[in-house]
Parts: C-alpha cells; sequence; structure tokens
C-alpha cells in the first residue's frame, strides 16, 4: 500500500478542538467511502489474535488518514490508570509506545470527560488547548504534536480504550467521513479486544494497584503539591469557580486546581451521585437524607460522614438519589 499524506486544509479561523458525535457512525450518509476501514478492521480481526489485528489497523487507517502517527492505550481495570498498548509511526517520527505506562487519568481528564460520553475529539492545535488540558497538552507538545485525533472505545457501555491519530508536521483537520470510519473501526476492536477471553493475557498483564492489593488512588493537583487519595477517602466535590472543592473523609476540604467538570468526567458513576449543577458526593458517605428541610420544607439535603453540614438537593437530581439509595 502506498503511503498517503493529506495536506493540511486547516485554516486560521478553525478553533482549537472540536467534538464530533459519533453515535451515527455506523449508518454514514456521506456516500460509499474511497475505502472501507471497518472492511479491512474486521478482515485482520477474523484473521489474526486481537493484539497483532490492532497493530495492523493502526498502520493501514494511519496510512490512509495522511496521519503521521497511529495509537491505541487502554484502561486498566481501576479505569484510574490507563497506559499506551500500540503504536504506528511514519518513517523519522519519534514513537512513545512505551511512555504513559500506568499513568494517571487525571492527566488526560479534560480529555477524559468527552471521551466517557462517547465523543470523539479532534484537536485541531494543541498549542492553544485551554488552561484545563494544560497537562495534556504538555505531554502532547513533548510529542511534537501539532493536530490529534482521538475516538473512543467501548464494549458493553463502559469506556475501556482510546484510538487516535497524530499529526507532527503540520496542524490538520480530518474529514468528518475519515473519524466515523475510524469510529466503525473502533467498535470492532471493542467487541474483538474486550467481548471474549484473551488469549495472550495482556489484559491482565498490568492491572495497576488493583492486582497487587493496594487501593487505587487518584491524585489531587494542589497548590504547589501533587497529592495521591483514595477514591473512598472522597467524601464529596464542590465547584469553585473553575477551581474545585473537595472534602476528605479525615480531614477539612482542600483546594484542587481543575474545574467540577473535570471531576465529573473522571469519577465512576458506581460511587459518585451529581447532587446539584455544583455538587458531586459519595454515595457510599450518605447518612442522612431530610425531604422536608428548609422554611418551607420542600427542599431535600443530605448529611455526609463526618460533616454536621447539610448540603443542598436540587430537584433534576433527587429521583436518581432516592434510586440510589434503595428508597
Amino acid at each position: 500500500m502506498n503511503e498517503q499524506f493529506h495536506p493540511s486544509d486547516l485554516s486560521d479561523t478553525a478553533p482549537p478542538y472540536e467534538l464530533i458525535s459519533i453515535a451515527d457512525c455506523l449508518h454514514p450518509t456521506m456516500g460509499q467511502p474511497s475505502h472501507d476501514w471497518a472492511y479491512m478492521a474486521a478482515a485482520h480481526l477474523i484473521g489474526s489474535p486481537a493484539n497483532i489485528a490492532i497493530a495492523a489497523i493502526l498502520e493501514e487507517t494511519g496510512k490512509l488518514a495522511g496521519a503521521d502517527r497511529a495509537w491505541m492505550f487502554e484502561y486498566d481495570d481501576d479505569f484510574l490508570h490507563f497506559r499506551n498498548t500500540e503504536e504506528w509511526a511514519r518513517k523519522d517520527v519519534s514513537s512513545h509506545v512505551g511512555d504513559l505506562q500506568q499513568t494517571p487519568v487525571t492527566m488526560i481528564g479534560w480529555l477524559h470527560q468527552w471521551l466517557v460520553t462517547g465523543k470523539a475529539v479532534m484537536i485541531n492545535d494543541v498549542a492553544n488547548l485551554p488552561r484545563p488540558a494544560r497537562a495534556l497538552q504538555a505531554e502532547m507538545l513533548r510529542q511534537n504534536d501539532k493536530s490529534v485525533l482521538c475516538v473512543p472505545i467501548f464494549h458493553n457501555c463502559v469506556l475501556r480504550a482510546c484510538i487516535g491519530f497524530d499529526a507532527t508536521r503540520t496542524k490538520r483537520r480530518w474529514p468528518v467521513d475519515e473519524i466515523h470510519q475510524l469510529a466503525r473501526c473502533a467498535k470492532l476492536i471493542g467487541i474483538a479486544r474486550y467481548g471474549r477471553a484473551p488469549v495472550d493475557g495482556r489484559r491482565d498483564v498490568v492491572a495497576g494497584n488493583a492486582l497487587n492489593g493496594a487501593e487505587p488512588l487518584v491524585h489531587l493537583h494542589m497548590p504547589g503539591r501533587t497529592r495521591g487519595v483514595p477514591l473512598a477517602a472522597i467524601v464529596g466535590l464542590r465547584s469553585a469557580k473553575d477551581y474545585t472543592q473537595i472534602w476528605l473523609r479525615d480531614e477539612a476540604a482542600v483546594l484542587d486546581l481543575r474545574p467540577l467538570s473535570f471531576w465529573i468526567g473522571l469519577l465512576p458513576k458506581s460511587s459518585f451521585l451529581r447532587i446539584h449543577r455544583t455538587t458531586v458526593i459519595n454515595i457510599s458517605h450518605v447518612t442522612e437524607l431530610d425531604r422536608h428541610a428548609g422554611p418551607t420544607r420542600q427542599a431535600w439535603t443530605v448529611r455526609l460522614r463526618r460533616f454536621d453540614q447539610p448540603w443542598a438537593v436540587s430537584r433534576p437530581y433527587r429521583q436518581e438519589l432516592r434510586s440510589r439509595l434503595g428508597i
């Protein structure tokens, strides 16, 4: 197959990044593509072990898309860490598959908050990403990325991995049709990689702290320092404009230098619940629900373990709270 390079069509007026819906990617309406990526991906996945097939898919789609690098990273079983697993790089382009092993998801939290909702993220201009993406931006600049495309991989409605392309020579913007084709490949990879028992054991080789008995940690980005705390130690979170106040089980609140939206995308829904536009709580720390609080006796509040101050529950989140508490 001849390598193809598509010159950048990124104009000066394009935004730094874009979110692209991939919900309809299995039913494209843009006409017959010149290459059927999904057919190619299926052929590899049927004929080879998953890891070998994925490597071949990345190489072929990377060349077809004119990318300089194509890659895949996977989340570990605790969903608090990720690791690079596969990569193809064009000749004379640096390889980074050995980097970012057992890396806290907080480093890519800005990206993760979109991936977990099923959105592909096309970063047109790495150099102009917003402030909450600063840690991710630093890593991308270290890899000489100018533009990056990220497509999530789900299995059984759970985000398991991500595949994507890097442009290192010039900024570029991938066509929506190619994004949809890559999303269809991601769907097939998800089925092959996570829908059957692994024969190479790779899914269990590095499962982080969950395998060695230590409780998984999430890292707080506090003024002047970074601190790892167990998820179970987080009692609640509240928005503080561009930052987040985090209440911990055995001490007062600490300030994290990232917005609440970052944490909403990161924290597992099995343990954490939004109860207000500005508030998220750890459901396991709820000690009391008052459904007749306030002067009008129509306000709802919850009390959390070790904290006397009640936390308000706004109307849109009440039914989900009742369901989670089994009442």
